[in-house]
């Protein structure tokens, strides 16, 4: 009996595949196809490209299974292409897509320093290219909200519960898509959103369609200068995951500050049980940001003024470490 066929390493490594399924991302070649253009001239036309490259690279894609092409230079979708019509799941190469797409280069330098290499690729570092390009930090706002990562879980599991908060600082909180959930959730608690003064600005909408801009206050600044005093809660949510130990533990000694004497600190992302295995994410290649195990967490919180207190699963399945400043 031979013995069953392992991953294919030529499939594993072809880079071929993914940059075609990108590029007929970011050209909307499904949705032309949806709305009734199949022939590849009039698709090339539709999309403001070369036919002949076009017809090569969805010819490529119809033999991966990607398409169909039922007759010459005639495109239809099946159901892999569908899945380009959904905007959460399309590929874009456009705005900040392209430099998640092109960051994958520089994996080698991060490999053999642990740092990132995107300055050396594209001339600054990650958060100073975002401020130089506006329009590259309006794209990466909108992807970390509800349109590129869904509506947040609020279900946070506080020690304790809910009862006693009355107040809750978002640290690093994008345009607040999770600090909205949480006060829609609870309306008697009023929140505070921390994050850099463009992205803070475009919070306004977010609040206001949720419902809670009475209830809220944006504060554009950075979180590693001192943050707003005396809330109950602190939310680092999908923050430390971006930064290595030094600023991870700057951030921490941030919030221990502010939420003396009586408040608490609660990380979603960025810690791991210590028996997990080890995953190679794109902040990593970004920002040269480190994922710690909880017994790695705990020395970095403890030297930041922080002790963890709780350690769980959340419902929607991402690791929740409290803590309480000592």
């Amino acid at each position: 009996m031979s013995a069953e066929k392992g991953p294919d390493l030529e499939a594993l490594s072809d880079l071929c595949t993914p940059w075609c399924i990108h590029v007929v991302g970011t050209l909307r070649i499904a949705n032309h196809i949806a709305a009734g253009t199949d022939d590849v001239e009039a698709l090339a036309a539709a999309a403001g490209c070369d036919a002949y490259a076009l017809h090569n690279v969805l010819g490529y894609l119809a033999d991966k299974g990607v398409f169909e092409e039922p007759q010459p230079g005639r495109f239809a979708l099946n159901d892999v292409s569908k899945g380009l019509l959904d905007p959460s799941r399309r590929p874009d190469l456009n705005g900040i897509g392209g430099r998640f797409a092109l960051a994958w280069g520089t994996l080698p330098a991060y490999v053999r320093t642990g740092a990132s290499g995107y300055a050396a690729f594209f001339g600054l570092p990650f958060w100073e290219d975002l401020a130089a390009h506006p329009e590259l930090a309006e794209s990466f706002d909108a992807l970390m909200g509800p349109a590129g990562h869904g509506i947040p879980d609020p279900d946070i599991p506080v020690t304790g519960g809910w009862g006693p908060i009355r107040s809750v600082v978002d640290v690093g909180g994008g345009t607040g898509a999770m600090l909205a959930e949480i006060l829609k959730a609870h309306p008697e608690i009023r929140g505070t959103l921390v994050d850099l003064p463009a992205t803070a600005a475009r919070s306004a909408e977010t609040f206001r369609n949720a419902g809670v801009a009475g209830r809220v206050t944006a504060v554009g600044q950075s979180f590693f200068d001192p943050l707003p005093a005396g809330a109950d809660l602190y939310l680092l949510k999908s923050v430390l995951s971006n930064w290595p130990d030094r600023e991870t533990a700057a951030i921490l000694r941030r919030c221990a500050e502010a939420a003396r004497p009586s408040g608490r600190v609660m990380v979603l992302g960025g810690v791991t049980p210590d028996d997990a295995p080890r995953k190679l994410t794109i902040e990593m290649v970004l920002l040269g940001g480190k994922t710690n195990t909880l017994s790695e967490f705990r020395e970095i919180a403890r030297a930041s003024g922080l002790e963890v207190t709780a350690a769980v699963r959340q419902p929607a399945g991402r690791y929740a470490v409290e803590c309480r400043p000592v």
